[in-house]
């Protein structure tokens, strides 16, 4: 039968499997065909698109399936970007995204109106909706310049934050223009819509994450935790149109809104890009380029004046946009250029405008003919518009970002080695596993070398239920790890004492951090602190870092970070500050450092070359410290800056935080972190900052600060 079906077959095609795969063939084969020829697979997608669609050979028809799945993937593009902005940097940035978003609305604006009006001759209101038509942009090449790992540029982070800025204003040009065009703009529109829009974004950007917290404490289903991302995402979608503005600014401030919650190195954000970048971004691509009809432009010359007018309008303005932010700001010229490759595509917004415009019917002629607020030939135009800009934008996006992803790779210290950083997991706990890898991909300092191991020792009782228990620790282990993206080593070995087996393995790989988890009702227990003490911290050039994990990282909304006197002057501090940091950073939260004035000084000093969110306040003395521990709320954890005992920063009191954790913070995450006390000998500056090309900058601020 489906041989007959086949055999019998009618374009466009209808059966729903043979449709889907067709499409599936489309996203495998244009990578591998258009990367060869360097040619972005997302210029691909779009032109197979149009290949295949109504206009093209009608393969395919563009009915509601391609329209539902194709506004999942552009309502994706928007969340992403949302998801991953830095909102550290974002914060720092928020005058020159703002900067930008006036920018780039403004100039294309002014030169669409002045081409609408004077030399199309346009309606003032046409011409006003015309020129709204350029103002916006879409982020269409953003997965491209995130596969490259410069999603947290400056420049990335400026363009993301003037997109939202400047596709608010378009789409609020839009509302206007058509409540003019029906006659009903008044105070009460302007009333309903400034009230609709802010109870809109409080509702997004303060309850989400209120639902989402509470979500993710109760859920550990991976499945469940991405469906409900999916909800939220449409959720936004249809709040952002209830508000009366598109729904692709509902997926944007959902994104925002869920920042803080999906970590960057987590498994549920590597599931999000994934099944993104996968399937719904490539049938958004595909549908666009359904839209395209070649056919036209050789029918009118009239359409063919609009396009020129529209692309110079559009494409120029943005370029000049990008130039003038770029001196503005003094960035760089490759920054400058990926403004304007990330500027330049217009798909989204200047679709939905159009096709609205285009369905406004003004009046009829005498034929009986419908006068629309944009007519066909400003429809058709825009269809080469999107063609020619997301080529622009893709190719001159790739270009200028991978240049600035060698430029960064340049500044690293020395490669991804394994001597560089080093990070076992000593797991022996079912419950605690899975915690303990999401923390220790937490705390790497990058995220593409095989740096992260898990060991279980098998004591003298190698028995074979002793055995298939560590296979099971290790196996979950490793796929926890892989749901990251990451690949861990998983070692298993056989000693006749545990401390020495894993110290051993440190000896062997070289180890710079052991992270050893807390059982959750026992958290230390005599003998865990008779074997911290008298075994692990012997190791004299590991970071020794203690975890309890009462809830996911991802929940937590501010890390208190104590730190004694004199831990500046230790061997390891800046090596174990820079996990602290690690921390932040990959998770969004907000860090408030607890330590003297003196290193106060220096940790401020250092956080104006870094990208987190941080807070200083004076701790007089240690007392002072744990009093502020006692009272953490239920979204704060604890991290410990400790010292072995000889130490200069060692203070005898130390020795009790075990009892006052047991008895304060049982249902709080807190990590105690004993940084090493001696430097590797064989390579001392890379131990001391890591590896990190951001951290090498502070190490040599820190430099400075102690000459």
């Amino acid at each position: 039968m489906i041989l007959l079906s086949i055999h019998n077959l009618s374009l466009p095609i209808e059966d729903p499997v043979l449709k889907f795969l067709l499409v599936l063939i489309i996203i495998l084969a244009a990578p591998l065909l258009l990367n060869k020829i360097k040619v972005p697979h997302l210029l691909g997608l779009i032109i197979a698109g149009a290949i295949i669609g109504p206009n093209g050979f009608n393969v395919l028809s563009r009915d509601s399936s391609i329209v539902v799945t194709g506004t999942t993937g552009l309502l994706y593009i928007m969340f992403l970007a949302g998801l991953e902005i830095d909102m550290g940097d974002f914060k720092k940035n928020k005058w020159k995204s703002l900067t930008f978003g006036i920018y780039t609305f403004t100039v294309p604006f002014v030169l669409g109106y002045l081409g609408g009006y004077y030399l199309l001759h346009f309606s003032m209101l046409t011409s006003i909706l015309f020129a709204s038509l350029f103002s916006s942009h879409t982020l269409i090449a953003y997965p491209l310049v995130s596969k490259l790992g410069i999603a947290k540029n400056k420049a990335v982070n400026i363009t993301v934050g003037g997109t939202m800025i400047t596709d608010i204003m378009a789409l609020l040009v839009l509302a206007v223009i058509v409540g003019m065009s029906q006659g009903d703009v008044g105070t009460e529109f302007w009333v309903k819509l400034s009230v609709s829009f802010v109870v809109f974004a409080l509702i997004v950007l303060i309850l989400f994450p209120i639902i989402g917290r509470w979500f993710f404490k109760r859920v550990d289903d991976k499945i469940s935790q991405y469906i409900f991302v999916l909800v939220m995402i449409y959720l936004a979608a249809m709040l952002a149109e209830l508000a009366g503005v598109e729904a692709i600014i509902g997926a944007f401030f959902a994104g925002l809104a869920l920042n803080r919650l999906i970590p960057h190195t987590s498994s549920l954000m590597n599931r999000v890009e994934f099944v993104g970048n996968a399937i719904f971004i490539p049938f958004f691509l595909i549908s666009v380029g359904m839209l395209i009809d070649f056919k036209v432009f050789f029918k009118s010359w009239e359409t063919l004046e609009v396009a020129a007018i529209m692309l110079v309008a559009s494409i120029g303005g943005k370029y000049i946009s990008a130039v003038a932010t770029q001196k503005t700001f003094r960035l760089t010229k490759e920054e400058g250029k990926l403004i304007f490759g990330l500027s330049s595509a217009s798909a989204a917004a200047t679709l939905a405008s159009v096709m609205v415009g285009y369905n406004i019917i003004l009046s009829e002629t005498e034929t009986g003919e419908p006068i629309r607020l944009l007519n066909e030939h400003v429809l058709n135009g825009s269809i080469l518009l999107i063609l020619i800009s997301c080529t622009i934008s893709s190719f001159i996006s790739m270009s200028s970002a991978q240049k600035i992803a060698e430029s960064d790779n340049e500044d690293t210290v020395s490669g991804n080695s394994h001597e560089e950083e080093n990070i076992l997991l000593a797991i022996n706990h079912e419950e605690t596993v899975e915690r303990m890898v999401n923390l220790g991909i937490l705390i790497k300092a990058h995220s593409n070398t095989e740096d992260l191991f898990a060991l279980n020792v098998i004591n003298e009782d190698k028995n074979e239920s002793s055995v298939k228990n560590a296979e099971k620790l290790l196996h979950q282990a490793a796929d926890t790890a892989a749901a990251a993206d990451v690949k861990l080593q998983a070692l298993k070995r056989y000693d006749n004492d545990v401390i020495n087996g894993v110290n051993n393995v440190i000896k062997e790989q070289k180890i710079t951090d052991l992270i050893i988890g807390l059982e959750d009702e026992k958290g230390f227990s005599p003998s865990f602190v008779y074997n911290l003490y008298n075994g692990y911290l012997q190791n004299d050039d590991v970071n020794v870092l203690v975890y309890h994990s009462a809830q996911p990282l991802s929940t937590i909304k501010t890390y208190a970070v104590m730190i004694p006197e004199n831990a500046h002057q230790e061997a390891g501090f800046f090596h174990a500050l820079l996990r602290v940091w690690n921390i932040a950073r990959n998770s969004g939260a907000t860090v408030v450092f607890y330590a003297p004035e003196n290193i106060l000084e220096i940790l401020q000093k250092i956080i104006k070359k870094a990208n987190i969110e941080a807070e200083f306040i004076i701790m007089n003395t240690w007392q002072d410290g744990e009093r502020t521990a006692a009272q953490l709320k239920d979204d704060e954890a604890l991290i410990i800056l400790m010292a072995r005992r000889g130490m200069k920063s060692y203070i005898p009191r130390m020795r009790l935080i075990p009892e006052l954790l047991n008895k304060h913070l049982n249902d709080n995450n807190y990590l105690l972190i004993f940084p090493f006390s001696e430097y590797d000998k064989n390579s001392p500056e890379i131990r001391s900052v890591g590896n990190h090309g951001d951290f090498v900058e502070i190490g040599n601020v820190i430099q400075k600060i102690f000459k």
